[in-house]
């Protein structure tokens, strides 16, 4: 996702976590399931909550609320059944998990509004900005950023 698109306006889809809004450029968005198989990684960060098989094509699966940390709220009980995000990033298709899925939405470029200058968490440089909606703010993730710091590169 690029400046000039977040500031002509964009489409995503959108996920909670907890009662968090976030989103994704549906330009990212794979598909989207509700149920996966997840194989677990000995050994694999945190987050990584293991491995699923999207039709003989191996996808990581990574947990939300612990990827994005002391964003989301510990008082909400995590969905004992959550949906799976596939995204496509630079690297490889990865499944994120999300509380459940929202709608995908057109947002006006006039909306959006850069993130605060005091989050330096590691967790919230994945933002990308927010969007003001009529009753509650859309946190938009850039997706590169969020995986990268979980995924080892080629050079690792």
């Amino acid at each position: 996702m690029t400046a000039t698109q977040i500031h002509t306006g964009l489409q995503v889809c959108t996920f909670r976590l907890g009662e968090l809004l976030f989103g994704v450029d549906v330009l990212d968005v794979q598909e989207v399931l509700y149920h996966a198989d997840i194989t677990p990684v000995p050994h694999a960060p945190e987050a990584v909550s293991g491995l699923i098989n999207l039709r003989g094509q191996i996808a990581t699966t990574l947990d939300l609320r612990t990827r994005l940390g002391e964003m989301t709220d510990d008082s909400d009980e995590p969905n004992p059944n959550p949906t799976h995000v596939v995204v496509r990033s630079s690297y490889e298709p990865v499944s994120l998990l999300v509380d459940r899925i929202g709608d995908v939405l057109d947002i006006e470029a006039d909306r959006f509004e850069e993130p605060p200058p005091t989050m330096h968490d590691e967790a919230t440089q994945a933002i990308l900005g927010a969007y003001r909606l009529d009753d509650e703010i859309l946190l938009i993730l850039d997706v590169d950023h969020l995986i990268e710091l979980e995924l080892p590169t080629e050079e690792s």
